[in-house]
């Protein structure tokens, strides 16, 4: 596939991931998806690190291609659990990444704990020939006694944010879109892009 100077490649083919960021970024950049160059390899995770494992994915992926490209890797911390799931949030249950499962998991051991207080962090990091930047989102809120609401994807539906008494999957995309960790992290990429990139 041709890909022009000012398109960039997304390092995941997941299409909830994608549809957020392409309505964050109200289609300022042409992005494009792993399946969309036919790049088929599994992009490593182990570093241990949100930030780690955001920016290993990015650079093998621009070692592999050379096209500019950007990774984002994203934890839910519940302070109750210690901060996990943490770097494991997408496998928490085991490595299928089954969303009900890690659900029901936490839920299961945050069972009659009073301090529910967690966070959601993102880590887009870009890599092109110039180098690696990375650009962090946070947004603090509370885990949900119970899963609830339809919207959204992951843990959407048992993360309560802050100022809200709904989840992430019972409030409007809209509102998420302007709130989330993804697109906090995504107006700072695309602000930098603006300043750095002319886009």
């Amino acid at each position: 596939m041709y890909i022009c100077p000012m398109d960039l490649v997304f390092a995941t083919n997941n299409a909830h991931k994608l549809e957020e960021v392409r309505t964050i970024l109200h289609n300022q950049l042409q992005i494009k998806t792993l399946a969309d160059i036919n790049f088929n390899t599994e992009l490593p995770e182990t570093t241990g690190t949100i930030t780690g494992n955001a920016i290993q994915k990015a650079q093998a992926l621009f070692n592999e291609t050379g096209f500019a490209c950007f990774a984002d890797d994203t934890g839910l911390e519940i302070s109750a659990l210690d901060g996990n799931p943490g770097v494991d949030t997408a496998h928490y249950a085991g490595p299928e990444r089954d969303s009900l499962k890690n659900m029901n998991r936490v839920l299961s051991e945050m069972d009659g704990v009073e301090e529910r207080s967690a966070r959601f962090i993102t880590v887009i990091a870009f890599v092109n020939k110039d180098g690696v930047q990375t650009f962090e989102g946070e947004v603090k809120g509370k885990i949900a006694q119970a899963i609830s609401g339809h919207g959204g994807f992951g843990y959407d539906p048992i993360f309560i944010p802050e100022g809200f008494d709904q989840t992430f999957a019972e409030l409007p995309q809209t509102i998420k879109n302007e709130i989330s960790h993804r697109a906090r992290a995504t107006a700072l990429f695309a602000n930098w892009m603006n300043q750095h990139m002319g886009i």
